[in-house]
């Protein structure tokens, strides 16, 4: 019983990873999906002034952290990180992909943390593939 119950884990969780060197089963390919996921990213802006905030006696959230319904989370991305993947992105659809294997290379090594990270690992796997 117990190896039926993990059959059924281990079934559910290689059915519910994205399979990232096929297409997706919406049609679109790798790369749509990255053009999509960089434009709803929003650059962080580095800002050299103070700012100050009021807030509701009592409260024990922040308002970033609130949940609004139908309000979608924007993620929030170094623009300097942003500029590199979307310079990668650029060099994919130029055909230059050598450049673009470089560029994600670069990507990963200097940020290693990025929420990016996953996708330029996937954009590496696909570019491997092309020679």
């Amino acid at each position: 019983m117990k190896k039926l119950i993990a059959l059924f884990v281990l079934l559910g969780v290689i059915l519910a990873t994205p399979s990232y060197a096929a297409g997706s089963t919406d049609g679109t390919s790798l790369w749509e999906r990255l053009r999509k996921k960089i434009e709803t990213m929003t650059p962080q802006k580095k800002l050299s002034t103070t700012t100050a905030a009021g807030g509701v006696r009592g409260s024990l959230a922040d308002a970033d952290d609130i949940y609004w319904k139908g309000e979608t989370k924007v993620q929030v991305i170094d623009s300097d990180e942003l500029a590199a993947f979307k310079k990668a992105i650029a060099l994919v659809d130029a055909g230059n992909a050598t450049g673009a294997k470089a560029a994600f290379t670069d990507f990963i090594q200097q940020n290693p943390d990025s929420a990016l990270r996953g996708d330029a690992e996937a954009a590496l796997a696909q570019l491997k593939e092309i020679k």
